[in-house]
């Protein structure tokens, strides 16, 4: 049996856009608000495009949580 919380999905609660970043957050045991603001910087310092095909690619990819 495995173990849900050490589990990557996207959160219902804390969700803005589509919950990723709020995901990785908790997967990472981290604060959400500190991964989004890392997730744009990265984005906006790689030409923002890759960052939100990233994103989007994410958002299909990893599974909503229960």
């Amino acid at each position: 049996m495995t173990d849900m919380a050490n589990r990557l999905f996207r959160t219902r609660r804390d969700s803005i856009l589509g919950g990723v970043c709020g995901g990785l957050a908790k997967y990472f045991d981290l604060d959400p608000t500190l991964v989004r603001i890392g997730y744009i910087l990265i984005s906006v310092l790689s030409a923002a495009f890759p960052g939100f095909l990233v994103y989007i690619i994410l958002w299909v990819v990893i599974p909503e949580e229960y």
